[in-house]
């Protein structure tokens, strides 16, 4: 039940942006075995003064930051091919390989209330986590 936020500094279509929302998903159904119909996706637009990224990147429009809240349990390799599968989904869409930070951040499933307030440590959550 990940949570995402994809950060950028640019306006792009309708749809770059679903692609790159579609992007992510896709990576996170491969490498972490969720469900298809398990989305939260957010999508930021900044304005680039609002933004700033680092300062040795070729193309700064296209800088983007991709933030993943989800279940702790995952292993190395299932992270590794998360990342990498993200950056080469993204890098099809025009985006530098070299412009994509992704943070993972892992929360326990008694830290996240779904499903009508329920723990998720409490209700079946139709996937492995240890992947």
């Amino acid at each position: 039940m990940p949570s995402v936020q994809i950060e950028v500094r640019q306006q792009y279509s309708v749809e770059i942006e679903l692609g790159m929302m579609e992007a992510v998903h896709s990576a996170l159904r491969d490498a972490f075995k969720i469900k298809a119909d398990d989305r939260i996706i957010r999508l930021v637009v900044h304005e680039p003064h609002r933004f700033q990224c680092p300062l040795d990147k070729s193309q700064p429009e296209c800088y983007t930051l991709i933030t993943i809240d989800g279940f702790s349990g995952r292993s190395l390799d299932a992270k590794r091919h998360l990342y990498k599968t993200i950056v080469d989904n993204l890098n099809r869409l025009g985006i530098p390989k070299d412009h994509i930070t992704i943070i993972l951040r892992e929360v326990s499933t008694e830290n996240f209330g779904i499903r009508g307030g329920f723990a998720a440590c409490d209700v079946n959550l139709g996937f492995k986590i240890d992947v």
